[in-house]
């Protein structure tokens, strides 16, 4: 009998991957409502960009990025001092065995994808891009 594979091309599982997205759009629906009592958190835009749940689905790495990248290091302290409600409210509405630990973390892709985009935008690379050898 043929073994299922359910492994995605990026090496994580189809279920680590559906997890990771509901945990996400919990996150993301606690942030825009405001139901954490915290005025930091009421007063930024937060987007929470990417969960990356653990094999044993543990733990949960959260990706986030505020507004504009505003205050990020404030926000984050104030992500991680209300990391309890989270992992409450993300257990509560999650049906797994265990409760997720959330780990929240600050979304260098942006950054990074910016760097790229002022690379390519240099004179010198733009010049070599645009030759036809």
């Amino acid at each position: 009998m043929a073994k299922y594979n359910d492994t995605s091309p990026e090496g994580r599982s189809v279920r680590l991957l559906r997890v990771g997205e509901q945990v996400r759009h919990i996150l993301s629906e606690l942030l825009m409502r405001g139901e954490v009592h915290d005025d930091v958190l009421t007063s930024h835009s937060v987007s929470v960009t990417e969960v990356r749940m653990s094999p044993d689905l543990r733990h949960a790495t959260v990706f986030v990025k505020p507004l504009l990248g505003a205050n990020e290091a404030d926000v984050l302290k104030a992500l991680k001092t209300n990391t309890a409600y989270f992992q409450k409210q993300v257990a509560s509405r999650v049906k797994i065995k265990y409760a997720a630990k959330l780990k929240f973390l600050a979304d260098e892709s942006f950054d990074t994808a910016e760097h790229i985009e002022n690379l390519l935008n240099n004179p010198k690379v733009a010049q070599d891009l645009s030759k036809e050898d």
